[in-house]
């Protein structure tokens, strides 16, 4: 944990400019002097560039001629409440802390975690990949429709050969141009943006003057592709000039066949294309690891360019209904040029945008690339991609991203890939959206972004319309991405990723399970539903990996608690170590690491719970008290035995716990066997008498709290401490002993609250899938004056009631059956001292001698059963539930009780000695 002087999240407050870099992660490596772009060179004008892209030029008329001015209208409003919403959300988390380098990347992942985020990233890094090749061979189809060998028409000047190889050689020599400009740096980029930026705007501003300045004229329209030109005759499509009649003609929607596909248009289609050319709202935020102050230029530059280019959209709309009839707009997408004062301003400005777009994709790619290769999540592939520049530059993931354009490139068209690269980037804006989402609703104190116009309406509205949008641009696409970020998610998940990043996953969680946990009402629990809630108190996890796994079988998807008990006094230690300039720290809290790491190794579903105490007795009431939260508390104890068997090790038999020799774990973490002391050596003094570990079980039943004493845990079957199914093990038997065999009266015994409890416990055992094949036995002793079958029949009609499938033998109470008092006798006599203590002894002697003997009856002996049955053929008893009587009432006979349970459980394998206080099953339905 962090102190007090610690760092804030390790970012450096104070110093010079750009110093809010940590000294690792994406985006790192960035000196403080490649922080240098502003809020317009560095997001406005890439953005604008991007969301115009060539459809500003080209699919004007396409729009407006297919759809009319009304329907294209709210096209191009739903298109930009779609973008405006996930804008919102990347203004909320930009707003909200530092931003390195990764754009949109770098929010998703340190929202979403690395599984998704990397998933995304990778995605969207593709996107911006192919979104270049789309752009250069968009580019180079421009020059050749101009300048292309085999051009029909005057217009044309053919001088440029044409063929896929040609095509293929312009397009690497425009990516040569684009490349070499990315990789000199964001300076250089930002300074060709911007020429590129004037040379847009002037292009835009030359077509808007030509509107007005232009007159009417008749503009010829070119055949369509496929016809006969000689046999058809000519078209014309009219430039009106400003004409209330072009404008009424225009105001409803005319779909008709694409001149240049013979597709029929309708308004989906004509929406995706129109929608296709606005996705660029990233690409400003692409840029984060290059400005100045990207918590102010990315959600300012964003907004200022989103306005802008729905100004400069609805103008031209407006402009091309008023002035071009629907012929013109349907059959010459690139009538801009046909109109204008001057025709090759609007080549330029065509070419520039399509230059633009792919640079600002090319640039954006690598920082994408750059940011997924420092978080190290798709390992040794994208180690090219860490090579930076002196001044920061990531040039090597722009060389890498260089290369995969270049490959795409070899595909030569791309139209279908063009609905593909649309649906990536609108999975990465529902997963912005999906963030914020996930950060406002998760309630966390520390999102507070300065930026407050949204909420999770916006948000959740965010997500939801991208979604449709993908489904609606292309199906198979939008189906196939999310197909891949899922195989992409579950590979990230295999590997493993940092875990220092935060995840609102567990944000999410702690606000669900908080609010649910108020809504469990322990005054409405009901026995139906009860379940164990063990607290399992473990001195050495060396000593207990078993039983720590058979308490993980036990408690049947309820609370389970790892507790320990460190010896000492705050107190005491503060006197001991304090000093003028900290306080002492408390010695509990460093263990957290280990003890979670062992829960992890060990694979099982506990939580952990350390208490300082100057006793372990005491260290256990605290346990028993404050261990869980409201309706989720410890309703059991589990202890293991107290007897002199030897510690053992089971770090160095268990597989799980195999670890190199020197000590560290991959990653380079301390290995568990550094961080627990080593077993007990025999004879040594122990942290708990005798007198206060019977204490400790008194306490407990005191709290109302059931108790489990297991010994011998480490004799278990390996395959029985599995996650899997046990069916091909051995076959084994479960014996049950419902009746306190140190209480040697007749009587319904097995059906008072403890024995029912020991069923209970039992059956659980049997609902495991690794004691499956195990068959539940339940002995019933036969008091002196009880005829045979009469309680077998009892106990029969008993279980099945209770629905439990169990084999019920009656044994006879042989020695010391001559002793039983009447009915009256108080319980728990022969513990208690009312006879004599030789005559106690006998009594668990033969108890002992009695269990051993059913153990290997007719089927084998038991693993801990008497000597000279362990080679014997058939079932063997892989753990045995016996009755725990109640500690006596007088202290001074704790250490005679525990003998006494000593000699009754001695040699019987696997135990556990059970006494339950609260009813745990019922009849009722």
């Amino acid at each position: 944990m962090a102190s007090e002087s610690s760092p804030l999240l390790a970012y450096r407050l104070l110093g010079e400019e750009g110093a809010a870099f940590p000294p690792n992660g994406a985006g790192a490596t960035g000196v403080a002097s490649a922080r240098k772009l502003s809020t317009f060179l560095g997001v406005v004008v890439p953005t604008v560039l991007s969301m115009f892209s060539i459809v500003v030029f080209l699919r004007i008329g396409f729009v407006v001629g297919h759809a009319g001015l009304l329907q294209a209208l709210a096209m191009l409003l739903v298109a930009y409440i779609i973008l405006a919403l996930t804008v919102l959300s990347v203004c909320a988390i930009a707003t909200n802390g530092a931003v390195r380098g990764g754009g949109a990347y770098f929010m998703i992942s340190r929202t979403l975690g690395p599984e998704v985020g990397g998933s995304i990233g990778l995605m969207f890094y593709l996107a911006n990949v192919c979104g270049c090749a789309v752009s250069l061979l968009g580019l180079v189809e421009s020059i050749l429709d101009v300048f292309g060998a085999d051009v029909t028409g005057s217009s044309g000047i053919q001088v440029l050969p044409q063929g896929y190889g040609w095509n293929l050689l312009y397009g690497s020599l425009l990516l040569g141009l684009v490349g070499g400009v990315c990789t000199l740096g964001a300076g250089l980029y930002a300074r060709a943006s911007f020429l590129t930026f004037l040379l847009v705007s002037g292009s835009l501003a030359s077509v808007l003057v030509s509107f007005v300045a232009v007159g009417p004229r008749n503009i010829p329209l070119a055949p369509r592709p496929g016809t006969n030109s000689s046999s058809v005759p000519h078209r014309h499509g009219h430039f009106t000039g400003f004409n209330g009649s072009t404008l009424k003609d225009n105001l409803g929607a005319g779909y008709a066949e694409d001149y240049t596909t013979g597709a029929m248009m309708n308004f989906a289609s004509v929406f995706a294309v129109l929608f296709n050319g606005c996705t660029g709202i990233m690409a400003g935020a692409n840029m984060s690891g290059e400005l100045k102050d990207p918590s102010r230029a990315i959600p300012l530059g964003t907004i200022i360019a989103v306005a802008y280019t729905f100004f400069i959209y609805i103008l031209l709309f407006f402009l091309s209904s008023f002035t071009c009839d629907r012929a013109l707009l349907q059959e010459d997408y690139g009538f801009f040029r046909d109109i204008s004062l001057w025709p090759p301003l609007v080549l330029i400005g065509i070419y520039a945008t399509a230059l633009s777009a792919s640079m600002s994709s090319l640039i954006g790619a690598s920082r994408i690339l750059h940011a997924l290769a420092q978080d190290d999540l798709f390992g040794v592939i994208l180690a090219p991609a860490k090579v930076v520049s002196g001044g920061g530059n990531p040039w090597g993931a722009v060389l890498y991203s260089w290369g995969l354009v270049q490959l795409v490139l070899l595909a030569g068209k791309l139209n279908t890939l063009a609905a593909v690269v649309t649906v990536f980037y609108l999975v990465a804006y529902a997963a912005v959206d999906l963030s914020c989402l996930s950060l406002e609703w998760a309630s966390a104190p520390n999102f507070r972004p300065t930026f407050s116009l949204f909420s999770w309406h916006t948000c959740l509205l965010g997500v939801a319309s991208c979604l449709l949008m993908m489904f609606l641009i292309s199906p198979g696409a939008a189906g196939g991405s999310l197909l891949l970020m899922g195989l992409l998610s579950a590979l990230l998940t295999a590997r493993g990723g940092p875990s220092s990043w935060g995840y609102v996953s567990q944000a999410l969680l702690f606000h669900q399970v908080r609010k649910y946990l108020l809504r469990l009402d322990v005054r409405k629990e009901h026995v139906k539903f009860w379940r164990p809630q063990l607290l399992l108190l473990v001195g050495n996890p060396r000593g207990a990996l078993p039983l720590l796994r058979l308490a993980n079988q036990l408690k049947k998807g309820g609370l389970y608690v790892l507790g320990h008990v460190t010896l000492g006094d705050l107190g005491i230690t503060a006197c001991l170590t304090f000093s003028t300039d900290s306080l002492p720290s408390d010695p509990v809290q460093p263990q957290y690491g280990a003890w979670l790491s062992l829960v992890d190794l060990a694979q099982v579903k506990a939580f952990v719970d350390l208490t300082l105490s100057p006793s372990v007795r005491q260290g256990a009431q605290h346990l028993l008290r404050i261990s869980g939260l409201g309706g989720m508390k410890p309703n059991t104890l589990v202890l293991g035995f107290y007897d002199d068997a030897p510690p053992q090790d089971h770090f160095l038999t268990d597989p799980a716990f195999c670890e190199p020799a020197e000590g560290t774990r991959e990653g380079g973490t301390p290995a568990l066997s550094t961080l627990f002391p080593p077993p007990r050596a025999p004879g040594s003094p122990r942290a708990l008498s005798p007198q206060d570990y019977v204490a400790t079980v008194a306490d407990a039943l005191k709290m109302n709290k059931n108790v489990v004493l297991a010994r011998a845990c480490g004799a278990l079957p390996p395959e029985r401490l599995s996650r899997g199914s046990g069916s091909s093990a051995q076959l084994h038997h479960v014996d049950v002993w419902p009746l306190n065999l140190l209480r040697p009266r007749g009587g319904p015994g097995y059906v008072d609250v403890c024995g029912l409890f020991l069923l209970q416990m039992a059956t659980i055992l049997s609902m495991v899938p690794a004691w499956h094949s195990a068959r539940l036995r339940i002995f019933l002793c036969l008091g002196p004056r009880e005829a045979p079958g009469a309680a077998e029949g009892r106990l029969r009609a008993l279980l099945s009631q209770l629905r439990i499938r169990a084999e019920v033998q009656e044994v006879v109470w042989g020695e010391g059956a001559e002793t039983g008092e009447p009915e009256e006798e108080e319980e728990g006599d022969f513990v208690n001292g009312g006879r004599g203590d030789e005559e106690a002894e006998a009594l668990a002697c033969s108890a002992n001698a009695l269990v051993r003997a059913q153990q290997g009856r007719g089927t084998g002996g038991g693993p801990g059963g008497p000597e000279g049955r362990d080679g014997e053929e058939g079932p063997t008893t892989a753990l045995t539930f016996l009755y725990l009587p109640r500690p006596p009432a007088d202290p001074a006979r704790y250490p005679r009780y525990l003998a006494l349970l000593e000699t009754l459980s001695r040699d019987l394998g696997p135990t556990l000695l059970i006494h339950g206080v609260t009813p745990v099953t019922c009849t009722d339905l």
